[in-house]
């Protein structure tokens, strides 16, 4: 019975995810050490350090993969998606009244010594839900009232987050449309997106009438092709037309309403960071300085880096949140370009594997779940970094399984594991 079960653990767990998942939390723990180490280095596994502390919760998250693993029915994430949705959801507009202020936001729950953020979880409940629900057997994406659905489940905590003033967070959740568009979702959805992010942009270098005028040169454009295209069908033609006036005066606004929201709704050190990132603003000793320093640290690494324990900048603490937002800064340092290619390449084959086995799924649920955890770890993985390297700007948001930070750690965990476990379930009727 031993080896059948031995048998079975081998057949059915895809252990590629498992291994990428151990070499990044242990990679974190040690850069974590690295990060909050000076002078004489205590041992990495004291827990009055952070290192000791993210060792012992990934010691809780260990405890959390095997319970999801054996011992938690993989049908019960689907059962249970809606309640767990809305209570979380309650979680997070409660957090905003019922919490002290943080670095500007109201997201965490403090227990004492322990500290909850249900933003984190919201990523899983979203995940599940959105799931739950678009692996209806009659579902089907092109309905309308289906995407008001989903654009109610994606955009309901994201909107709460933006309240907590977490906009770190809440953008991960534009990830979600990457399911959505594997789902079948038509691709001018995330042209629209990308668009809106590329006005906003350009209205706040070169000004509101440079934006509209760029804006008219695209729709004119894509009106051109379009009409050409269907020039022999004058039904299309109209909604081409149509089509092309909406798409212009909904840009002309937005242009107009970017300028308004920067100057009257971001906060001023929102503004700062934006500013510094697209190079309006010089403040090195400022707004900047996370970025300055955090650039520095990856530059002075070199290809292979200074050493462990060896660099400078993470010593002697120049940059602020260091084991937390700015981990990555510290593998630049002391393990320079060929540690920081190692740690991509590691989420990159991770990230993969998730799409590749949701691909290869019978059930909807385990697929669209698989998508909507790849999305979040691209998410995260890409505003991350973007912000150590300054192609993103400051919003606080930590690098899955390398952070320091135990709900984070255990959120990832257990999000990750959830699909392990859906897929090794599959695999065991298989």
């Amino acid at each position: 019975m031993k080896n059948q079960f031995d048998r079975g653990l081998k057949q059915t767990v895809d252990w590629k995810l498992v291994v990428c998942y151990l070499l990044l939390v242990l990679i974190g723990c040690i850069n974590i050490y690295a990060s909050v180490q000076s002078g004489e280095p205590a041992s990495i596994f004291d827990l009055t350090s952070r290192s000791g502390k993210q060792f012992l919760w990934f010691g809780f998250s260990l405890v959390a993969a095997v319970l999801i693993l054996f011992v938690i029915s993989p049908r019960l994430w689907e059962v249970f998606s809606s309640p767990a949705y809305f209570v979380v959801l309650i979680l997070l507009v409660a957090v905003i009244f019922l919490s002290k202020e943080t670095k500007g936001s109201h997201s965490w729950f403090e227990f004492g010594p322990v500290k909850f953020q249900p933003a984190e979880i919201s990523k899983i409940t979203t995940s599940l839900m959105l799931a739950a629900y678009m692996s209806h057997p009659n579902f089907k994406i092109t309905n309308q009232r289906n995407f008001f659905v989903m654009s109610l489940i994606v955009g309901i905590p994201m909107l709460v987050i933006v309240a907590e003033s977490e906009t770190g967070s809440a953008l991960v959740y534009l990830g979600f449309l990457f399911a959505l568009y594997r789902e079948g979702l038509t691709g001018w959805l995330l042209f629209i997106i990308g668009m809106a992010i590329f006005l906003f942009v350009l209205t706040l270098i070169t000004g509101p009438w440079i934006s509209v005028a760029v804006l008219s040169g695209i729709v004119i454009s894509l009106l051109i092709f379009y009409l050409r295209k269907y020039r022999r069908v004058r039904r299309f033609k109209r909604d081409v037309w149509r089509n092309a006036v909406i798409g212009l005066m909904v840009g002309t606004a937005f242009v107009f309403c970017t300028q308004f929201a920067f100057n009257n709704v971001l906060k001023d050190y929102q503004r700062a960071r934006i500013e510094v990132l697209l190079g309006l603003r010089e403040d090195p000793s400022g707004a900047g300085y996370n970025v300055h320093q955090s650039l520095i640290a990856i530059g002075s690494g070199g290809l292979t880096g200074k050493g462990f324990l060896q660099g400078t900048q993470t010593a002697y603490g120049f940059v602020p949140e260091q084991s937390t937002d700015f981990i990555f800064c510290t593998i630049g340092e002391e393990w320079g370009f060929v540690g920081c290619l190692a740690v991509i390449l590691i989420y990159a084959l991770l990230i993969l594997w998730i799409i590749q086995d949701a691909d290869q799924s019978r059930e909807a649920f385990t697929r669209i779940y698989g998508y909507c955890l790849a999305s979040c770890l691209f998410m995260h993985l890409f505003i991350n970094i973007g912000m150590t390297i300054g192609l993103m700007p400051v919003i606080g948001i930590p690098l899955p399984f390398m952070s320091y930070g135990g709900s984070s750690l255990l959120a990832f965990t257990t999000m990750l594991f959830i699909f392990i476990a859906l897929n090794r379930q599959e695999k065991k009727y298989f």
